[in-house]
């Protein structure tokens, strides 16, 4: 099986963190034996390459041929691997995108025009509004995100030792919400000093695990997620997670002790997080997620590349 993959999100020397779910997710399939390439439009550095994208598509693949199908990544990439017509498509939806004006018109009128449809979490599916879609959350390096000892990370990181370290960990885009974690880690640093704000932001993801043992609680309050991996990667670290419920967040963390669900606000964000800090010691999220290891994951979306290839010549697979 020969599979191309384009990606509007990829890892960079100066984007390390750009993307690391989609090259993992490459790399398990590789370890599968599929035979994967990967043409990448780096869309946040200038939408132009986007337009690029659609003539610099049909020369690769004249160079690169033969291919069995294609797997894009997000709307856009769908758009630009739709552009040929020879090869099948599945195209994975991953989140907000389904529900951003426009764009989420978009991702509806693409939907029926590929393959087959992969989205990260029953939210997104219904969202967007395909019940065919394949649900396949993105899966966890068990390797790499692992329990190691919270000093040895802090002293790695040069954390002090003796802080109580709430973790944010990801792009401050707006619609993370960043400033009501803060503002719920003020409420408790004004009672107890001890307590802080730990920012993990581009860092290289080799360090993320470090940054998840290091910490003492993760903490998410975004507005819209698919299945957002930190919350995954924290439970294979067994760190403690105080998160709204978005996405599949509920669903991943279930009845975990020392996982809390909150409002979308300052105030209880900070009554959780006080719960968790209360608690103290680690969770067992690492046995709670082992279904979502890089290489389950990956055997379900090789079953949706059989799928599609079984029909080939055919109608799409819808």
């Amino acid at each position: 099986m020969r599979v191309l993959v384009v990606t509007n999100m990829y890892p960079t020397a100066d984007k390390p963190a750009f993307g690391t779910f989609v090259r993992d997710q490459v790399e398990s399939l590789r370890g599968l034996g599929v035979d994967l390439d990967v043409f990448f439009m780096d869309g946040k550095a200038s939408r132009l390459n986007y337009a690029r994208g659609f003539a610099d598509l049909p020369r690769h693949l004249r160079r690169h041929a033969p291919y069995d199908l294609i797997h894009a990544h997000y709307v856009f990439s769908g758009l630009v691997a739709l552009s040929q017509r020879r090869l099948p498509v599945v195209l994975t939806h991953h989140g907000i995108e389904v529900v951003l004006g426009w764009q989420g018109q978009l991702c509806r009128w693409v939907t029926p025009r590929v393959d087959a449809v992969i989205v990260t979490s029953g939210v997104v599916k219904r969202a967007l509004g395909d019940e065919d879609a394949v649900v396949i959350p993105c899966g966890v390096d068990m390797a790499r995100f692992a329990p190691m000892l919270q000093a040895e990370a802090r002293a790695r990181l040069g954390l002090p030792a003796d802080a109580k370290l709430v973790l944010f960990a990801g792009e401050p885009r707006p619609e993370k919400r960043l400033e009501i974690i803060q503002a719920a880690v003020a409420l408790l640093s004004a009672q107890d000093s001890r307590v802080q704000l730990v920012v993990a932001s581009n860092r290289p993801h080799e360090e993320m695990p470090l940054y998840m043992n290091a910490c003492d609680v993760l903490a998410l309050a975004s507005d819209f997620e698919g299945s957002p991996m930190v919350i995954k990667e924290a439970m294979a670290c067994n760190l403690p997670i105080v998160s709204v419920d978005v996405g599949d967040v509920a669903e991943i963390i279930g009845d975990t002790d020392g996982c809390y669900l909150c409002a979308r606000t300052p105030e209880d964000m900070a009554a959780k997080l006080r719960l968790a800090l209360a608690r103290g010691g680690r969770t067992d999220g690492r046995r709670r997620v082992a279904h979502l290891s890089l290489e389950a994951t990956a055997r379900q979306i090789v079953a949706v590349y059989e799928r599609v290839l079984a029909t080939r010549g055919g109608s799409q697979v819808r």
